[in-house]
């Protein structure tokens, strides 16, 4: 059985629910990139939408319209188009997707300190500090979904638990705008009921092995001798399993991490073994990781660019930086150079990617000015662009050279004209 297809197991006891003690919520916003993409296309809700694009991409994310045909966020894209070929294809919006995570972050934020993302649309929350202000943890959870609904436009589903491994199992139930709470004395029968596949860390060679052993329920596992879970699965894997099966996890939530790195890569359609063009892809890409970096408020000092050859060879080239940056322009200029640096005649490309690392707070980070620079620069124009991004949406500004021009509608058009200065007098 799929671990996306596994049902709510029944309650074993009778009576309300009892939410004390449960102070981990795991909150997962729904099909996070397709409800996000949506906004803008409100006529497209309640439809098969995909979000990627091209025939050699991967699916980005889909709406749940979609993935009942079978498609899968990481699925090429070219098997998603075969299995719902009536689905709207949209490409992603990243710098949207950001602006909605950090949006949605700093709501959890508002509840409790103590977030640990997991990615631009999860985390989990200890609620234990917020219970005397806001009340018991199923309060909180609603409280969150109402807030993140009302204010970014997208619905979550919450886990609500005394661990975070069943606040994980009890989230990916409750999808998806659901809620589901699992009391502390309720959780072994909670989680014993469900198949192999829902555990952390249970792959699909490990759900084969299990199965080859006879277990498919966690059941099963919790009644394994660990000596037998052992010599079938491995030291670690048989010891994991069992604490698990046991709803036991002792992991704290950790405060928010700082990102280790920040990046994004393009596929393209066709191979390409222009170098001109490869540099102005280069500069989108780096537009998109320094706008992304400034939306996370973080600067970075390390430039890597990614190339992948149309055999599949992938090399990485990286520049350490004299200062740090979140500035476009400095992000291409180092990509452009590691690029050149490849001394590459005419090589088909079919993968670049831009990724800035060594990060630090921009507050901790201030950039050294530059004598003879104008009083507003290219950080004051990032910024500006930014707010109208924000405002206005993501693809109202951007560099000139990344505009398509329509070449042959000024072609055709014989009443098309080009004013000279001179008749501008």
């Amino acid at each position: 059985m799929s671990r996306r297809q596994f049902a709510l197991p029944e309650r074993t006891a009778a009576g309300p629910l009892d939410d004390t003690g449960c102070t981990v919520l795991h909150v997962d916003m729904d099909a996070f990139y397709a409800s996000a993409t949506l906004l803008s296309h409100p006529e497209l809700v309640g439809t098969p939408v995909i979000i990627g694009g091209g025939t050699r991409g991967v699916v980005l994310s889909a709406t749940y319209e979609a993935r009942r045909f079978g498609v899968a966020s990481a699925m090429p894209m070219s098997r998603a188009r075969r299995l719902c070929p009536q689905a709207t294809v949209l490409a992603p919006d990243h710098e949207l997707y950001s602006h909605i995570s950090a949006g949605v972050m700093e709501t959890f934020r508002s509840v409790t300190p103590v977030v640990e993302p997991l990615s631009l649309d999860e985390a989990f929350l200890d609620v234990s500090g917020a219970v005397r202000r806001l009340g018991n943890p199923a309060s909180i959870g609603q409280y969150l979904r109402d807030t993140v609904h009302d204010e970014q436009g997208i619905t979550c589903s919450v886990g609500v638990a005394p661990s975070k491994f069943v606040a994980k199992l009890a989230s990916s139930l409750a999808k998806p705008d659901g809620m589901v709470v699992v009391p502390r004395d309720e959780v072994v029968p909670f989680v014993q009921q469900l198949p192999v596949a829902a555990l952390w860390g249970v792959g699909d060679k490990t759900e084969e092995a299990l199965v080859r052993l006879g277990l498919r329920t966690v059941a099963d596992i919790a009644h394994t001798p660990l000596a037998t879970l052992v010599r079938g699965l491995g030291e670690a894997t048989g010891h994991h399993l069992h604490e698990l099966s046991w709803g036991r996890d002792p992991r704290p939530v950790e405060r928010e991490q700082r990102e280790k790195s920040i990046g994004s890569d393009q596929t393209f359609e066709a191979d390409i073994d222009d170098a001109a063009e490869i540099r102005r892809r280069l500069l989108g890409l780096s537009e998109r990781t320094a706008a992304r970096m400034r939306a996370a408020g973080m600067t970075g000092r390390t430039v890597t660019l990614k190339v992948r050859f149309s055999d599949f060879t992938t090399i990485t080239r990286a520049r350490t930086l004299r200062e740090p940056t979140d500035s476009g322009r400095a992000v291409h200029a180092a990509a452009v150079a590691l690029f050149d640096a490849l001394g590459l005649q005419r090589a088909r490309i079919r993968l670049v990617g831009v990724r800035m690392t060594g990060l630090v707070p921009a507050h901790e980070a201030p950039i050294q000015g530059v004598i003879g620079e104008p009083e507003h620069g290219w950080r004051d124009a990032d910024r500006a662009v930014d707010r109208a991004r924000a405002r206005f949406g993501s693809g109202v500004v951007r560099p000139a050279s990344l505009l398509e021009r329509d070449t042959s509608r000024i072609q055709r058009d014989p009443s098309a004209s080009v004013r000279r200065p001179r008749d501008l007098s």
